[in-house]
């Protein structure tokens, strides 16, 4: 395996990859956590001074489809192509190891990165349990024609690919256990959304994912980690359909980028070999009790909307330079303190821009003592009335936590108890794993009347655990809305 050195993963994260022993001192010197490198005297010189971390390399389900290796001399390509993900764990944008340094290639079934100890299955005693993983496909391919092998051995992986995808379910397994295609049922249906404070129409749900998982609360499906789920998105007019779907019950649970909450149908669906199950137009009504006063992000479970900064230039890793995924580069958590050396982030609404004045994560302090403190955020507004009968709700919903505690006080920052806590959340890491989302959280904070002035308004976001330097919360939306009777205007 010496002679792959060139990894691919996606159309725009793709590169000549260190060597193995490039990551060992003294070629290599380890970072905040062993998995990130500093690359000191690489044997490939053009490498000095970057940083090599597989997590740099994670994806999510939905689109982790097909990665791996190029030889170049001979043309040569290594791929590993999963055509389903219906056994994979966590819904479509949980996120996992794709290929790193090694050449290490990963069929990841199930993990708890970006997630935590909620995606690791829990067996009781005596607990009977039987799941199938795979087929997965290893693809092996070569260049003669004479084209650039990292060109023309990529795109025929991805042509593989979606010739794999639309193979399954596969009808060579001989195990009982793995269903063929007319042993499967299929569901379809429509997908709207009602919300009065946007329109009186309904709106169609376009781009939502909607899914199959085993039943449970609702969003439960995002820590399901024993069974089978199967994925789709919306049409922009919010149709849908799922096929080839493994008998049982399910859930049917959804969610909409540019909407908060989730969605799930009452009842439990029963898929049987051979089933059309036609669910119909269905309406998921988003969390809503007034208008909006305003409003911070895009609610789509991710932080990518808002600031990221450049890296520290002493870890780069120049893939990642001008580029969408920016997030990737190793080290952001430490420019918040280098930011923001005194005191934490003022976000005054009308007049701060979330992608340039909102920092993509609320972490801790680094203080000169290798020790870390608490930060408070604040959220300043103005309000031109406030309806004293009636009640504001402030909705705050989280694209990641880690070890971390979030506290709302309102125009009083030493407010004890707060107004509200979430208590102890999150275990996924996506600070230090370089993700924008991990597990999503939606909590649903009522101010009194009370509590609010005319005129300026602030609200504080504490966040008080601050043992190291990845505990913290990732924003994924915030929404203040006004008593139902208050006019949005």
């Amino acid at each position: 395996m010496g002679r792959f050195h060139y990894m691919a993963m996606a159309d725009n994260r793709q590169r000549y990859m260190p060597l193995p022993d490039d990551r060992l001192p003294p070629r290599g010197q380890p970072l905040a956590y062993p998995e990130a490198v500093l690359l000191v005297n690489p044997i490939e010189p053009d490498l000095k001074g970057e940083v090599d971390d597989k997590y740099q390399y994670s994806c999510d389900n939905k689109d982790n489809r097909v990665h791996g290796w190029i030889c170049t001399d001979p043309p040569v390509g290594l791929w590993q192509i999963t055509p389903s993900n219906e056994f994979r764990s966590g819904g479509p944008v949980k996120q996992n190891l794709t290929s790193h340094v090694g050449p290490t290639t990963l069929a990841m079934f199930l993990s708890a990165h970006y997630s935590g100890d909620d995606l690791v299955p829990k067996f009781a005693a005596g607990e009977y349990w039987k799941k199938v993983f795979g087929p997965v496909f290893m693809y092996v391919n070569s260049e003669y024609a004479g084209n650039d092998p990292l060109i023309s051995l990529w795109e025929d992986a991805k042509l593989q690919m979606m010739i794999e995808v639309q193979s399954w379910p596969y009808s060579f397994p001989a195990s009982e256990d793995f269903l063929k295609s007319d042993q499967r049922g299929n569901v379809s249906g429509r997908l709207l959304i009602r919300d009065g404070y946007i329109s009186d129409d309904y709106i169609s749900a376009n781009g939502a994912y909607v899914g199959l998982a085993p039943p449970g609360d609702v969003g439960s499906w995002q820590r399901e980690c024993k069974d089978y789920q199967f994925w789709t998105t919306t049409d922009e007019d919010g149709y849908f359909s799922i096929t080839d779907i493994r008998t049982g019950d399910y859930n049917l649970n959804a969610w909409v980028p540019g909407f908060i909450g989730d969605y799930q149908y009452d009842d439990v669906i029963t898929i049987t070999s051979g089933c059309e199950v036609d669910m119909g137009e269905l309406v998921y009504e988003p969390p809503r009790d007034g208008p909006t006063l305003w409003e911070i992000g895009i609610p789509d479970r991710s932080a990518a909307e808002f600031y990221v900064p450049d890296p520290n230039p002493n870890y780069i890793n120049n893939l990642f330079v001008n580029h969408p995924d920016r997030f990737r580069q190793y080290g952001l958590w430490d420019r918040y303190t280098e930011l923001y050396p005194d005191a934490d982030l003022v976000y005054t609404v009308g007049i701060s821009d979330y992608s340039k004045d909102w920092f993509f994560a609320q972490v801790t302090r680094k203080k000169d003592d290798n020790k870390y403190q608490a930060t408070t955020w604040q959220i300043k507004f103005k309000l031109d009335d406030v309806d004293k009968n009636g009640t504001y709700k402030l909705r705050v919903a989280l694209a990641s936590a880690t070890l971390s505690e979030l506290q709302v006080r309102v125009n009083n920052p030493k407010e004890n108890p707060p107004l509200f806590t979430s208590g102890l959340i999150g275990r996924d890491n996506s600070i230090a794993r370089h993700g924008m989302h991990g597990l999503y959280w939606l909590y649903n904070v009522t101010i009194p009347s009370s509590r609010l002035v005319e005129g300026d308004n602030t609200i504080f976001l504490t966040q008080p655990r601050s043992t190291g330097p990845f505990q913290g919360i990732m924003y994924d939306y915030i929404r203040l809305e006004g008593p139902p009777s208050v006019s949005s205007e």
